[in-house]
């Protein structure tokens, strides 16, 4: 006989009763189509979703690195936030798996509009702002983290509830479903990685593409749901689904449409409104405004001012006329696809052969044919002294035969701009070392000294560090250029990616030999306009109050900018 159970003490446990099974399989799917059918346009879904994802992802950190530069800092920004916010998401996303059709018909609608506007708001704001500096709860810089964050928590609130919608339509082991799940999720992501670059940043540039990224998401993610698992929504469900997903493909395509305006717009509130050229070419952003009817030409890449043509002679003659002091049969311009630099190298008599380096042959086919540029370069291009290589200045210097060089001049872009850090690096002026002959010079521009000392100093530590004897001299800038968004990429600006309306407070050079150099100008050469030998003595004792010692080089696998 079997005794029965005294009752158990108040706020005991419950008594065990053998091992329990597993939850509650979740109610079948009512679906239109066979399982295996359903499995799979889930699973292409899964793959779309995916490619938009990281497209979004990546649309971030391009956009963020060309209006902020320095690209490792905002990938890192970028990354690092989204995918915290993932997990955050996917958490958040257990308690909507009761809904999962519906919750992720919702999630892909938001999705696709925060993802697909993320670029033209940003741009927006930078545009007629122009506040990317200061800390980061201001402007555009909070932005960036808030359509970070806004897109992880999304994207990561996908995996459950697709997770749900699988399971729903055929039940197996938990393993093989996050296998399949991830399976399709990471080669979408795959897709999506090599479409960016290859067909929707060339083809339709970084606002047309997120607009059309967020489109197809919003399609794709309310086909699934409305087309396949429309038995488990409720009648108001559908239409609620149906009438957001109109709107925001609405929105998304009533935005392309005005795309080119808004572009015009933007540029207009950003350079000013005599923009005469705007190009994406396969390198970076060309602009050219100004240059005609009197108008100073100012040139900008990447939205950096590069040339104002109002200052630029200053720069070009102390960057170039003091290394031209020797020998200068010779000589190599590393960057410089204005002309500007191969201009005052060519008003020496002595110069026999000029090879210009460039990366961008656009950049030089407007050198060569922009009426406003090629009138500032006084048509350099046309001299048959000048000879163009369209390369990379690192590859360059590595096939060059030694000693090839009587002069270098380094007119590249900032170091801090993490695509140029490698062309300021101890490795690349040992190159540059090499094909110098016997007396050879070398110049680098090499940022403000005022504004950052450090920066400065620590090329000519590398300098040093390569085997080379160095002489620092600055000159003073020009003093405000309102209304630009400046770079210090040719020494016309002021920090990379700051719109601060104001051109630098000095140009700092740095002059590089195998012994000691003296910045001096060459008696028979042509005499600057804007350069004396008193003002380059005194240029040299400017630059020495401002030194910081002791700073370590910047390699290339330690870069120190």
């Amino acid at each position: 006989m079997i005794e029965p159970r005294a009752p158990a003490p108040p706020g005991s446990p419950p008594p065990w009763d053998g091992p329990r099974g597993p939850d509650p399989a979740p109610a079948p799917a009512r679906l239109p189509v066979r399982p295996g059918t359903g499995r799979f346009l889930v699973l292409a879904g899964v793959f779309v979703c995916a490619a938009c994802g990281l497209v979004y992802e990546l649309e971030l950190v391009a956009l963020a690195s060309y209006l902020m530069g320095d690209s490792v800092t905002q990938a890192s920004v970028v990354l690092s936030v989204m995918v915290f916010a993932m997990g955050i998401g996917s958490l958040a996303a257990k308690r909507l798996r009761r809904l999962g059709a519906a919750g992720f018909g919702a999630i892909e609608t938001a999705l696709a509009l925060v993802g697909g506007c993320s670029a033209m708001v940003l741009y927006a704001v930078f545009a007629w702002t122009g506040d990317w500096g200061g800390l980061w709860v201001q402007g555009p810089r909070f932005l960036l983290v808030a359509f970070s964050l806004a897109i992880g928590l999304l994207i990561g609130a996908e995996v459950p509830l697709l997770m749900e919608l699988i399971q729903r339509i055929r039940r197996q082991d938990a393993g093989g479903a996050v296998a399949d799940l991830f399976a399709a999720d990471y080669t979408g992501s795959l897709v999506g990685g090599l479409a960016f670059p290859f067909l929707l940043l060339p083809f339709f540039g970084q606002l047309e593409g997120a607009l059309l990224t967020g489109t197809v998401n919003a399609v794709v993610g309310a086909a699934l749901v409305l087309g396949l698992f429309r038995r488990d929504l409720s009648r108001r469900a559908r239409w609620l689904l149906l009438v957001a997903n109109v709107v925001v493909v609405g929105l998304l395509a009533s935005a392309a449409v005005l795309v080119d305006d808004f572009e015009r717009a933007a540029r207009h509130a950003v350079y000013g409104p005599d923009v005469r050229v705007a190009e994406q070419t396969a390198v970076q952003e060309v602009v050219l405004v100004g240059g005609t009817g009197g108008r100073p030409l100012d040139l900008y890449l990447d939205g950096r001012l590069r040339v104002a043509g109002s200052d630029e002679r200053r720069y070009h003659e102390t960057l170039v006329h003091p290394a031209m002091a020797g020998t200068h049969a010779r000589v190599l311009i590393l960057g410089g696809g204005d002309g500007l630099a191969a201009r005052e190298v060519l008003r020496h008599p002595g110069v026999r052969r000029v090879d210009l380096v460039e990366l961008d042959p656009r950049l030089v086919t407007l050198g060569r044919r922009d009426p406003g540029l090629s009138a500032l370069n006084e048509h350099a291009y046309a001299d048959p002294r000048l000879r163009v290589r369209t390369d990379d200045a690192f590859g360059r210097l590595r096939l060059a035969p030694v000693a090839e060089y009587d002069v270098v001049i380094s007119d590249l872009p900032d170091p801090r701009l993490t695509a140029s850090t490698k062309l300021y690096s101890q490795e690349f002026y040992g190159l540059a070392r090499r094909v110098l002959a016997p007396g050879g010079r070398l110049v680098v521009h090499a940022g403000p000294t005022s504004a950052r000392p450090s920066r400065f100093w620590t090329v000519e530590s590398t300098l040093r560090a390569a085997g080379l004897r160095t002489a620092a001299y600055r000159v003073r800038g020009p003093g405000t250029a309102p209304g630009t968004h400046a770079d210090t990429g040719t020494g016309t600006g002021t920090d990379a990616g700051t719109a601060a309306g104001h051109a630098p407070a000095d140009w700092g050079f740095v002059l590089a030999a195998r012994t000691p150099p003296v910045p001096r100008l060459d008696p028979a050469g042509p005499r600057p306009g804007t350069l004396t030998p008193d003002t380059l003595d005194r240029a040299v004792r400017d630059a020495a109050a401002t030194r910081v010692r002791d700073l370590p080089p910047s390699t290339l696998v330690h870069p120190r900018y």
